[in-house]
């Protein structure tokens, strides 16, 4: 049977005869998708060896394999065939081809170059799978991975959702293993995911209480720093030297507070605001926007500016005027982190448990409890679906409430009354 293998195809496509089927594909000469009366579709690639002989190669279960990945498989292997490679030779060295040296020789400087996050990428999962970096890829199993999120979850307190998506990417890291033919199958492609019961308990934000403490804490910091540049001019004047500039008239005397600011009221991730530029900032319309390659959807968004918002970066601006980013380390790139000030400014608010990316979801809850609807606080953050945005959901329970009140007439509006028809 001959027909243009398309994802669609396969997944639509059985065999009624009690037999298996072979499809030849019609735009690439060798390119087989063979399905079983089962159900089975695995692709395969027919070639000729060195002897004259034609045979064929196994390049992987469409459970597996999307179409366009299985193409692309069948492409280089037909490739390298023509150069006189060896078809088995990457199967081979599969079996000593532990889980360490594919992330880090292999995969890594692939998904490096070809993915917006690709570096965060392979960091995470070599770090993750530190324990297991010595198994070779073509021997883990299910229970191997069990074992080892079985660990995370109870040795280490990791989160069900982390250790889902920590799965998920090795997963996907095995995919292209499979495409690229070093190993036959993904061997934890069955692995369900954990149930994330814990989702909503983690949504943290500020209660009205902590929120007076961070802002008195920073204006402390504020006024710490500004007496102790006035005590060193005074140091400085002493002795003949020059005065450094005053901070009395500065609106910020560093970044750490109008960075919090801006945190709190426009939800923006790290990542987002240590890379964000002037040029992304619009005074006139009081809109910021996130460009593609520092939105974690790789989505444009724009984030509209509230009065703090605007005074915070405007105050900024006036302390440092020059530069492209509007956050800049003491060598004019993005910031790594700001981790010190930031856990130095918690503890003297005496304030626990909230992590900077928290802000994001004081951001969020406060939108919420506010009345804002989900699909506005959802295009906000940058959500690329709902369902990441309804864990704020439960804040607003008298959302709810108004909104079946409204089915109440008042009292001087007569209700409809339905007319049955009177028995015969």
């Amino acid at each position: 049977m001959k027909q243009k293998i398309t994802q669609g195809f396969v997944n639509q496509f059985k065999t009624d005869t009690g037999l298996a089927v072979d499809v030849m594909d019609t735009e690439m000469k060798g390119f087989i998708l063979r399905v079983t009366p089962s159900g089975n579709r695995v692709f395969y690639v027919r070639y000729k060896r060195s002897n004259g002989k034609w045979t064929r190669y196994r390049l992987g279960s469409a459970d597996v394999l999307t179409a366009a990945l299985a193409r692309d498989a069948a492409k280089e292997f037909l490739a390298s065939v023509s150069l006189g490679g060896d078809p088995g030779d990457a199967r081979r060295k599969a079996k000593a081809h532990n889980l360490g040296a594919f992330l880090s020789e292999t995969y890594g400087p692939w998904v490096t170059e070809n993915r917006k996050a690709g570096k965060s990428t392979i960091n995470r999962l070599v770090s993750a799978f530190a324990s297991l970096s010595n198994h070779r890829i073509s021997e883990l199993t299910p229970w191997t991975l069990e074992k080892w999120r079985a660990e995370r979850r109870k040795k280490r307190g990791v989160r069900a959702a982390t250790v889902n998506r920590d799965i998920a990417t090795l997963s996907t890291a095995l995919n292209y293993a499979v495409a690229w033919m070093i190993i036959e199958s993904n061997p934890i492609s069955g692995i369900k995911p954990l149930p994330e019961t814990d989702s909503q308990v983690k949504t943290r934000y500020l209660v009205p209480e902590e929120e007076s403490a961070l802002q008195a804490t920073l204006e402390r910091r504020e006024e710490r720093e500004r007496v102790g540049r006035d005590n060193h001019n005074q140091w400085r004047r002493e002795r003949g030297y020059e005065e450094l500039p005053s901070l009395r008239n500065s609106a910020f005397t560093d970044h750490l507070m109008p960075m919090i600011l801006l945190s709190l009221n426009t939800g923006l991730r790290r990542g987002e605001l240590f890379n964000l530029e002037w040029s992304d900032v619009d005074f006139t319309r009081n809109i910021l926007t996130v460009q593609v390659a520092n939105a974690k959807s790789g989505k444009l968004r724009h984030v509209n500016l509230n009065i703090t918002a605007v005074d915070a970066l405007k105050g900024w601006k006036s302390c440092y005027p020059g530069g492209k980013l509007v956050f800049p380390s003491k060598g004019g790139k993005p910031f790594n982190n700001v981790n010190s000030s930031w856990k130095s400014l918690l503890v003297d608010a005496g304030i626990v448990s909230f992590r900077w990316h928290d802000m994001r979801h004081d951001f969020a809850s406060k939108l919420v409890m506010s009345g804002a609807d989900l699909n506005t606080v959802r295009e906000l953050l940058g959500h690329s679906d709902l369902k990441m945005t309804l864990r704020y959901a439960h804040l607003a329970p008298e959302v709810k409430a108004k909104a079946v009140e409204k089915l109440v007439k008042p009292n001087n509006v007569q209700p409809n009354i339905i007319q049955l028809p009177s028995p015969r």
